[in-house]
């Protein structure tokens, strides 16, 4: 039976209100979404407490009352729907060798307790799965920021949309050892990492 011209509208009808659906069902975080979960954590309770746990996986976690700089990260992407527990396990799992953890903790196989909660591997991932942005300017809120402090410890955090008392920088959501707090200290170590990371998400 020939399609007649009305039967054709109301399938290209159809077939756009579909396609809109799935485009609106699926779409990147924006910074915004970034900056809200960070300053969520905020409203935590947590020790700093670096211990190695075991944990579940997927979407598993340490006690909620303690963390280190990485799980306000791994946190606040999880509050929006982001698993970097399973996203880095994943990635790391079929392409290890470009992960430092052979290099710096001497491992020749992945572990879905820590690998996610260790600064270096997250900025492996930000590089290949966000975008590498410049070291030293252009810093917005949603941005995440690593350091190398005294001793070359690793740190990470997260750009939120307050400004310094005198308006010159953002600054930053982390916990560098009193639970997560709110500073300006973007300038205060050197700077070794910069990233935009907003993947897509599945909306209901």
């Amino acid at each position: 039976m020939p399609i007649t011209s009305a039967t054709a509208k109301y399938l290209i009808t159809i077939a756009s209100l579909v396609w809109l659906h799935l485009a609106q069902a699926q779409q990147p975080l924006a910074p915004r979404d970034i900056v809200q979960a960070a300053m969520a954590r905020l409203n935590h309770s947590v020790h700093y407490d670096g211990r190695y746990h075991s944990i579940a996986y997927p979407n598993g976690d340490v006690p909620a009352n303690i963390g280190v700089c990485t799980d306000v990260i791994v946190r606040a992407y999880r509050s929006l729907g982001i698993d970097l527990q399973q996203n880095v396990h994943e990635d790391m799992a079929a392409n290890f060798s470009l992960y430092p953890s052979k290099k710096i903790w001497g491992l020749n196989t992945t572990d879905t307790n820590i690998d996610h909660r260790r600064v270096p591997n997250l900025e492996v991932y930000f590089q290949r799965f966000g975008t590498s942005l410049p070291l030293d300017a252009d810093f917005q809120p949603g941005d995440l920021v690593s350091w190398r402090l005294p001793g070359n410890l690793p740190h990470i955090g997260i750009v939120v949309d307050e400004k310094s008392d005198d308006k010159q920088r953002y600054k930053i959501v982390h916990n560098i050892g009193r639970g997560p707090s709110l500073d300006d200290m973007l300038f205060d170590y050197p700077i070794v990492g910069h990233f935009r990371y907003l993947p897509t998400i599945t909306h209901p």
